[in-house]
């Protein structure tokens, strides 16, 4: 259940703006989801491979050039699916606790 949230997290993120995987993990501790990169890189390079993420490299000033990870279109589509599927399971779950 846990990578399946993480997923949405994770394009949530994305859905705002093309973030380095630092970013990613900083902004999931910041709403408290601890993740670590061990986690984080094979979900990014999952949705890679499924067409839902793309990424360009940045030069970076402070080292190496850096990876950004944005939307496709068929990311926000999914996107959109999973935020329908994310009202369904509330509205169970808010019924059942009533």
């Amino acid at each position: 259940m846990r990578k399946g949230y993480l997923e949405y997290c994770i394009l949530l993120i994305l859905k705002k703006k093309a973030s380095y995987a630092s970013d990613i993990i900083s902004e999931l501790k910041d709403a408290k989801m601890i993740v670590v990169e061990g986690t984080l890189y094979p979900l990014l390079t999952r949705l890679k491979n499924a067409d839902l993420l793309d990424y360009r490299w940045e030069e970076s000033l402070q080292g190496p050039p850096r990876k950004y990870y944005e939307m496709t279109e068929k990311g926000n589509f999914f996107l959109e699916e999973l935020e329908n599927a994310w009202e369904e399971v509330n509205l169970v779950i808010s019924k059942l606790k009533a």
